[in-house]
């Protein structure tokens, strides 16, 4: 029950956030007036959102969780890479923000493309999630997660940078006023594309073949 409660206050704190960001724009917006809109302290805010940028940008934690939980939780004999190719078809399907394109997701690439801090925010996201990445690639191979070898990054960083591309193109789509169900329905296809150019680059599926 305590950790409902305290997810719930979580989500609604980055809601009222979201809003008011998308609505007056990221730097019109101050912590505090997030925590009056969301009837809490701003000692609150901060002690679930240690940045601004994290209030808007909030599911880099679970950007990493999914990525991580694909490839230790994958088949037995499922690669990393299918396995996160089974992810990104599948959070595309279910219309996730972490997926690419839906409905009304150009108010929130627009957001972020109008803040510089946003947008720094957000290439220190790829870094943390191609970091933790690595680790689980490194331990799917049988090494040190916290110390994950050159194969290991190489294979995070080259998955990351595919990933990265498809949402960029699909953002950049969307911004341009291409419809949402057009953009996912070619999305798919570019996912496909994409996972079968890593599958050249990397003919083991990524280290640690299931």
């Amino acid at each position: 029950m305590r950790e409902r409660k305290k997810r719930l206050t979580r989500e609604r704190i980055s809601g009222v956030a979201t809003r008011l960001f998308v609505e007056r724009g990221f730097d019109n917006v101050t912590v505090a007036e997030v925590a009056r809109a969301a009837e809490v302290s701003t000692m609150t805010v901060f002690n679930y959102f240690p940045r601004k940028e994290d209030l808007f940008l909030d599911r880099i934690p679970e950007a990493v969780e999914l990525l991580v939980g694909a490839v230790r939780e994958r088949g037995a004999d499922e690669t990393p890479l299918a396995a996160l190719r089974r992810l990104a078809l599948d959070l595309l399907a279910e219309r996730h923000p972490l997926g690419g394109p839906g409905e009304g997701f150009d108010h929130f690439f627009r957001t972020v493309l109008e803040a510089p801090a946003l947008r720094a925010r957000a290439r220190e996201a790829v870094e943390e999630v191609e970091g933790a990445l690595a680790g689980a690639l490194a331990e799917a191979a049988g090494g040190d997660p916290a110390r994950p070898g050159r194969s290991a990054r190489l294979a995070a960083a080259l998955i990351i940078a595919g990933w990265r591309t498809c949402y960029v193109e699909a953002a950049a789509r969307q911004l341009a006023g291409d419809p949402a169900d057009e953009v996912a329905a070619d999305h798919e296809a570019v996912i496909r594309h994409t996972f079968e150019a890593l599958e050249r680059a990397l003919p083991d599926g990524g280290p640690g073949r299931g």
